[in-house]
């Protein structure tokens, strides 16, 4: 109780703090006593020069001007539109002949549809999204192959593919899809042109019309005009950086590369994708050819062959239509 006593003795004297005698003193008084405690004589003389100041608490609140801290407004930057719908829309001359995979029954179509099937197989057990399709030498029908399975792959429960022609040196895919062939992957990997610039897809104008809704899930990146700088090209990072940069838009993308035992291009932009399919020629290909083509690419993941230019494939119209008993 004393010491709750002398702490309100200490207040009532800081209170009457301004009251000073002519010796520049604090003069203090004995308050009277709280509920009837005895009152202990108190007196003291504190210099002015250490007393505290003590302000009235309603004084010092108005006293005080209080301003809010100014508040830094963000500048609004407008988001950059997705991927797909920056993507140009060019006027296609798609040739139809060219793509087997675009017809409703026949051999053809059901040997790139059993090939579809093959490649989604693979995926179900392992990772797969970038195949670069490769061979040993030209002439073996390795863009062929890569259009019509990226076609194939766009038709199968609406895929957006992706569609490189990764052959710098001698570009095909724009004959196919009768398009401009630049700006394309070399003009992005020598740093010349951004990812969207060299990216394009069918416009509703482009022929035939009746093919292109069923091509509209497919974007092509034409090869451009890499020259003898193609090695260097290849084996960029710029290659690597570009897959992981469209990877979250597409399903599928399909790269058409050189021929590997012609030029090391493809064994570069190989290590850089999921996997290499290599097409070899029925009748052209020798198995040292495919033995070595295979060697090169060693330090890629090899999935399988595809024979290319079979004379008597089987056909789905001797299943529908045979006549024979019963097995």
């Amino acid at each position: 109780m004393s010491r709750i006593y002398e702490a309100l003795q200490r207040a009532e004297a800081e209170r009457r703090a301004e009251q000073t005698d002519p010796d520049g003193r604090v003069a203090t008084s004995t308050p009277e006593p709280l509920n009837g405690a005895a009152a202990a004589p108190f007196s003291a003389a504190v210099p002015l020069s250490s007393a505290p100041s003590a302000l009235p608490l309603r004084s010092s609140i108005s006293a005080v001007a209080v301003a809010e801290p100014e508040t830094e407004v963000e500048e609004v930057v407008p988001s950059a539109p997705p991927l797909w719908n920056s993507i140009r829309q060019c006027t296609w001359k798609v040739a139809v002949h060219r793509f087997p995979s675009l017809e409703q029954r026949g051999a053809s179509v059901e040997q790139f549809r059993s090939l579809r099937s093959r490649v989604q197989e693979f995926r179900a057990m392992n990772r797969l999204q970038s195949i670069l399709v490769s061979s040993g030498l030209p002439q073996e029908g390795k863009s062929y192959i890569a259009a019509n399975l990226a076609l194939s792959l766009a038709l199968h429960k609406n895929s957006k593919v992706l569609l490189v022609d990764g052959d710098m040196r001698r570009s095909t895919l724009q004959d196919y899809f009768g398009c401009d062939s630049g700006p394309g992957l070399a003009d992005y990997l020598a740093g010349k042109s951004e990812l969207p610039a060299i990216m394009q897809r069918a416009s509703p104008d482009s022929t035939p019309a009746q093919t292109i809704p069923l091509i509209s899930n497919l974007v092509l990146i034409p090869g451009g005009n890499g020259g003898d700088k193609a090695a260097d090209l290849a084996g960029s990072s710029r290659f690597e950086e570009m897959l992981k940069r469209v990877s979250p838009y597409f399903d599928w993308i399909i790269v058409d590369s050189s021929p590997v035992l012609a030029v090391s291009d493809s064994v570069s932009m190989g290590r850089a994708c999921d996997a290499v399919l290599l097409v070899a020629r029925s009748g052209v290909t020798t198995f040292p050819v495919a033995q070595r083509a295979q060697h090169e690419l060693k330090a890629s993941n090899i999935i399988g062959f595809v024979l290319n230019g079979v004379k008597d494939p089987p056909t789905p119209d001797s299943y529908y239509t045979y006549d024979g008993p019963a097995r």
